[in-house]
């Protein structure tokens, strides 16, 4: 019993150093032309925002839409135009089947997640929604962490987003998978297919890579290891929450 104690024990620690093997092979640096901005100079401040098993980006919608134009991001465009009553919009990516029957962990069942991360093929879709407050007023209990991107950051990370979205012939943008999950929100048809080595969290992680920040996808897996590793390399840490009305 103690021998298999002890095998166990060692698989144990080998699955654990290869872990962080992985983590450092595939950890992406930052880049310095891009991130930080520099100290003087126009910045754009975007969130990341934890939804416990799902993460998204919240984008100040004026700023895209400027942007957008300039840069021929015609669906950031579309985006910005279509939400003209809103300061910012909340953008996240994932499996289309996942997003509409997990709106809350309280959804959540073990035949739908093993469904979404194993199986190939699942179609995935973009929630995107109008916000009138910042990320910190608009999701009070979530962990949100506040990044400044230049403008040339801000750019990149656009053109990320324009290469999520599915076009149609004539180059719309197609909006026809139904309204989103709350507030004023709908779904897109988006590009690339969800699995569990190419979730929400992980599209968070590349757009992020491409504004210049440092991200580390095996840690990007789930929402708690893109934000620590934020915390790690980038120095960034979660905004404090708002402290609750005693009544």
């Amino acid at each position: 019993m103690r021998r298999l104690a002890k095998w166990f024990g060692w698989i144990a620690l080998a699955e654990i150093l290869g872990l962080l093997v992985l983590t450092v092979v595939t950890a992406r640096t930052s880049d310095p032309a891009l991130w930080p901005p520099p100290p003087v100079g126009f910045k754009t401040e975007v969130s990341v925002v934890s939804h416990l098993y799902h993460s998204g980006l919240v984008i100040p919608r004026a700023a895209a839409r400027e942007r957008a134009s300039q840069q021929n991001n015609h669906a950031v465009y579309a985006l910005a135009q279509r939400y003209a009553g809103y300061e910012w919009l909340e953008i996240g990516w994932g499996d289309e089947g996942f997003y509409r029957m997990v709106p809350t962990i309280a959804s959540l069942t073990v035949s739908e997640a093993m469904r979404a991360l194993f199986r190939s093929g699942n179609a995935s879709v973009l929630h995107v929604v109008g916000m009138i407050q910042p990320a910190r007023l608009s999701f009070a209990n979530s962990e949100i962490v506040r990044i400044d991107l230049s403008q040339a950051g801000f750019g990149r990370m656009l053109d990320g987003i324009e290469a999520s979205f599915a076009h149609g012939k004539n180059g719309a943008v197609l909006d026809d998978a139904g309204p989103g999950l709350y507030g004023p929100s709908r779904f897109y048809r988006a590009n690339g297919n969800f699995n569990i080595f190419n979730d929400c969290n992980h599209w968070v992680a590349r757009l992020l890579s491409e504004a210049g920040l440092p991200t580390a996808p095996v840690l990007a897996t789930l929402p708690q290891g893109l934000l620590l590793d934020l915390r790690w390399r980038a120095g960034l840490v979660p905004m404090p929450k708002p402290e609750r009305k005693q009544r």
